[in-house]
């Protein structure tokens, strides 16, 4: 049995291992991008699915947020979102505020959201492995 968990482009594809029925007791996406070509099905995800994002990311604003909930409730899918209030693209990415000045691009560190979403992690994969 084997969970994926991975950020931002890698958070976007570990939902798409899931949407296409690969046999993952669970998944997590940190910042990842909600939206899909290919909607998962009713009876196709067999993973326990976990959602991080900020409620400030542009990147992945409210109704993708709002749509991808939609889907995984059509489809029956096992799931959480968690969205973090003013949180940015990258709230995990201890050189994101950095990245944000250098490149001008709405990205920010968030100590609360990073430490939450991790210590939710940790209870999301022992509820999966115990």
């Amino acid at each position: 049995e084997m969970a994926a968990l991975s950020y931002c482009f890698g958070g976007k594809q570990v939902l798409e291992m899931a949407r296409s029925g690969l046999p993952l007791k669970g998944v997590v996406s940190y910042h990842g991008s909600l939206a899909t070509n290919q909607p998962a099905k009713p009876g196709q995800v067999q993973a326990h699915v976990a959602v991080f994002t900020g409620e400030a990311d542009p990147m992945v604003p409210a109704d993708q947020v709002s749509a991808f909930e939609k889907e995984m409730d059509a489809a029956g899918v096992d799931y959480f979102v968690v969205s973090y209030p003013g949180a940015k693209h990258s709230f995990t990415n201890t050189g994101a505020d950095e990245f944000a000045e250098r490149f001008g691009m709405p990205l920010g560190y968030d100590s609360a959201a990073d430490q939450d979403s991790w210590a939710r992690t940790a209870d999301f994969l022992e509820g999966l492995f115990d």
